[in-house]
């Protein structure tokens, strides 16, 4: 799985119009869906994106994390992530998993959010979203946990 996380004073999705999901100071988390992903990344991924110190101390330095900060959460799916672009000028999304086996890990990605965290939002999975987010910083990191066969 992959996860593009940033740092957000607030952030929402909105699905033809309608706000299906909002937060305020938190992480803004775009996921992707590999071929091969299971339980095991996807729970790689919710400790990394709960755990990632990307939240300043009293000192300024990032050393606190989302868990730290009670920060709120918003999960967005976004099969895109997992293109391949080493080639050409067109993606291949060839890594990406299928659209069912990427709602499955990512519907258990959130409901292990929500077990773990106290605010949790999300977008629409497979919907046209439009993202609105103030980025902190700016604060954006790529964090990947990789797939057991990744072909």
């Amino acid at each position: 799985m992959i996860s593009l996380i940033q740092r957000v004073s607030s952030a929402r999705v909105e699905v033809d119009g309608e706000r299906v999901g909002s937060i305020d100071r938190g992480i803004l988390a775009l996921v992707a869906v590999e071929r091969g992903d299971g339980a095991a990344q996807a729970d790689r991924l919710l400790e990394r994106i709960l755990g990632y110190r990307i939240f300043e101390d009293s000192e300024g330095k990032m050393n606190r994390s989302l868990s730290d900060i009670a920060g709120d959460l918003l999960l967005v799916s976004q099969f895109t992530l997992a293109a391949d672009t080493q080639k050409g000028m067109r993606a291949s999304f060839t890594p990406a998993a299928s659209p069912e086996e990427g709602r499955r890990w990512f519907d258990y990605l959130v409901e292990r959010a929500r077990s773990r965290h106290a605010v949790v939002a999300t977008g629409r999975f497979g919907a046209h979203m439009q993202v609105h987010l103030v980025n902190d910083g700016p604060v954006t990191f790529w964090l990947h946990s990789k797939p057991v066969n990744n072909e």
